[in-house]
């Protein structure tokens, strides 16, 4: 099942409340629904869930049975709920004020959603119906699409009063608003009842952070040692020089120790180098002295190139 389907199936498993509560969820359902008309209602769900769900909070909301229930006869199919009646209908309407036979466009009727619990159950029947919530293993995005554009306006005044920021746009028929970031997903899924999914989300931010973290390491510490190996290959170079040139047994002790140790031991870090010597010197006197070798290196060089 995909983490939209889970998060619906979270939230469905809620029990239903109080019966203003239980109408602003099915009002979301109805806005955000396939088909939401004088003439008939139908609403159409992937979610096994949700289908259960449905028949059950139109008999709180309403008293009213769907008229027609048809699924697909393949294993995870559409399942399609229609009501027809006329009467079921003109009740259905006149329970959020609208006129059937004068409905021109929707709009969402904000007397009936003004409790914050009612329109945390009304953005929970909108996602419901009309909602997706990507997987957080692949990409943050939640979205709420309808065919009704002054529903879709309104859904986003409605939520910014509710302490929501989210974008809006069109695709085809349909007007979209969304959340592209993890913490206004995250926020919107607990206050709709979902905080299971919400938990996966940060979890998964938290796990793309920790992944992103050690590549950053590993990437630093491998162009670390990059450096390192250069480092070492050009000390080598500059002591087979000298010794090339004879000027390797003229060093006073301190450097033809570094430059015996270095040859002797080409992988190892100065910090590692430097604990090769008797006693141990710092880092910081190694690399001085590895730089004294590759100067004298350098003179010789020049001295050849004048020959």
């Amino acid at each position: 099942m995909s983490f939209s389907g889970e998060t619906k199936g979270e939230l469905c498993r809620l029990e239903f409340g109080h019966k203003n509560c239980i109408q602003a969820e099915a009002y979301g359902v109805l806005l955000y629904c396939n088909t939401f008309q004088s003439s008939a209602i139908r609403i159409v769900t992937e979610s096994p869930e949700f289908a259960k769900r449905l028949p059950a909070l139109f008999r709180r909301a309403f008293r009213v049975e769907f008229d027609l229930q048809t699924a697909s006869s393949r294993p995870g199919g559409k399942q399609t709920f229609s009501i027809t009646d006329p009467y079921k209908l003109g009740l259905i309407f006149d329970t959020f004020g609208i006129d059937p036979g004068g409905v021109v466009a929707h709009h969402i009727n904000f007397a009936v959603l003004e409790e914050e619990c009612c329109r945390a159950s009304f953005f929970r029947g909108a996602f419901l119906a009309g909602g997706s919530v990507t997987d957080p293993e692949k990409r943050y995005h939640l979205e709420l699409f309808t065919s009704h554009y002054s529903v879709s306006r309104e859904m986003q005044a409605l939520m910014l009063d509710a302490g929501f920021s989210p974008k809006e746009t069109t695709r085809k028929s349909n007007y979209v608003i969304y959340f592209k970031h993890s913490e206004s997903i995250e926020d919107f899924l607990t206050s709709i009842g979902a905080p299971l999914a919400a938990m996966q989300v940060m979890n998964a931010k938290a796990e793309k952070y920790l992944r992103n973290g050690v590549n950053r390491r590993v990437n630093c510490d491998s162009a670390n040692l990059s450096k390192a190996v250069d480092a070492a290959l050009e000390q080598i170079e500059a002591i087979r020089t000298l010794e090339r040139g004879g000027g390797l047994d003229a060093l006073p002790d301190k450097l033809s120790q570094a430059a015996r140790l270095r040859l002797e031991n080409p992988e190892l870090t100065l910090s590692q180098l430097a604990e090769l010597f008797d006693p141990p010197i710092t880092k910081s006197a190694l690399n001085h002295r590895l730089r004294k070798l590759m100067a004298l290196a350098e003179e010789q060089r020049e001295k050849g190139d004048k020959l």
